[in-house]
């Protein structure tokens, strides 16, 4: 049966689109779930910022006066279920995710990787704590994110 997962991608500056396409996000959304195996209709959205935004979105949900990557807002109001638009299933409401792309580049520059790999990377890692995920420190021998890399090497997103 074929997904029909609900991905809304927006960005905070019109400028983003042409740097990080929807439709590049929304396909490989649907990739990191079948990857990780969700069987379900899903919805959920992912938001393009700049590090001024996210940085206050950080001081006011984690008390972290600082920009960051990402950060992912679970819905855990119970399950909240959607009509999906384009089949008779539902699609379980996710969260959200919020990437800030200066962030993103910073990551790509610091870990000598191409900003295309780390986008994958954040879009793999922000899907997993949508589902669930979590790990207590950004070391890479924390459970989750040895899954995150992973599935980013079995997708191709891996830099040769």
């Amino acid at each position: 049966m074929m997904m029909e997962h609900v991905i809304d991608v927006s960005y905070q500056n019109d400028s983003d689109v042409s740097d990080v396409p929807p439709d590049l996000v929304q396909n490989r959304l649907c990739a990191i779930l079948d990857a990780i195996g969700v069987t379900e209709n899903v919805e959920f959205s992912v938001t393009f910022v700049d590090d001024p935004y996210i940085q206050e979105l950080n001081k006011t949900y984690r008390g972290k006066d600082e920009p960051t990557d990402i950060l992912t807002f679970v819905q855990t109001d119970g399950e909240v279920v959607f009509p999906d638009s384009s089949a008779n299933e539902h699609a379980r409401e996710l969260g959200d995710m919020v990437i800030s792309l200066s962030s993103m580049k910073r990551n790509a520059d610091t870990f000598n990787v191409s900003e295309d790999e780390e986008l994958y990377r954040l879009l793999i890692h922000g899907t997993l704590h949508l589902l669930g995920g979590d790990h207590k420190t950004n070391d890479p021998t924390e459970p989750m994110l040895m899954r995150q890399e992973e599935i980013l090497k079995r997708l191709g997103g891996v830099d040769k």
